[in-house]
């Protein structure tokens, strides 16, 4: 079994604290076992990432599943602010929040954040999902086929869809076409919104105390 001598300390440091390799990468990379770099670390007092450190740094290497757009025409940076604006007003924001989730009942709105999302983030149409909001005397599947006709997103993305049973009748016909949220899973994505706002807010944004 192949060892590790003192002499490696400043090595390993680098990359497990450095360039964040697992103590798995490093065992490979310096072909040794595993255990002889978890023996090494405890010998010299390393100290071991946490659960919740393992995940961030997880969460880091992970490539986006989107290509972000390289070259803004002014067109380009007017649709990005537009897209930013209405997840700002539109978009679930709770820290705990992992996924893009962009909610309304209005086409224009929500082919605008479409094409938002599709020429700006460049996003795979894959990872897209629909989720439909609506009351049961609606036409759930009409509805379905309509913003799937709209949204150019097949009906095998559609999530099953929410029929709410008790609604008053005085609301009926205020969501035509019932209410959709877009939603797009991958987290990187919202936090690049989410700094997009923070971007618009300081630059735009007056607030008097």
């Amino acid at each position: 079994m192949a060892t590790l001598s003192r002499d490696k300390l400043k090595l390993i440091q680098g990359l497990y604290y450095g360039e964040k390799l697992s103590a798995r990468e490093i065992a490979q990379s310096l072909n040794v076992s595993l255990d002889a770099v978890y023996y090494f670390m405890r010998f010299h007092g390393l100290t071991r990432r946490s659960y919740t450190e393992f995940n961030l740094v997880r969460f880091e290497k992970k490539p986006p599943s989107f290509k972000l757009r390289k070259k803004f025409t002014a067109k380009d940076k007017e649709l990005r602010a537009l897209g930013t604006m209405l997840y700002w007003a539109e978009g679930f924001q709770a820290s705990y929040a992992d996924i893009v989730d962009f909610a309304n009942s209005k086409p224009a709105m929500i082919s605008l954040f479409l094409k938002f999302l599709r020429r700006i983030c460049g996003i795979d149409e894959s990872k897209l999902r629909i989720y439909l909001y609506c009351y049961s005397n609606q036409d759930v599947k009409g509805l379905i086929n309509y913003w799937s006709k709209l949204t150019k997103i097949p009906k095998a993305q559609f999530t099953k869809p929410y029929v709410r049973e008790d609604f008053k009748i005085e609301k009926v016909g205020k969501m035509k076409y019932g209410l959709i949220h877009v939603r797009y899973y991958d987290k990187k994505l919202l936090e690049l919104i989410r700094k997009w706002i923070e971007k618009y807010v300081k630059e735009y944004a007056s607030v008097v105390p």
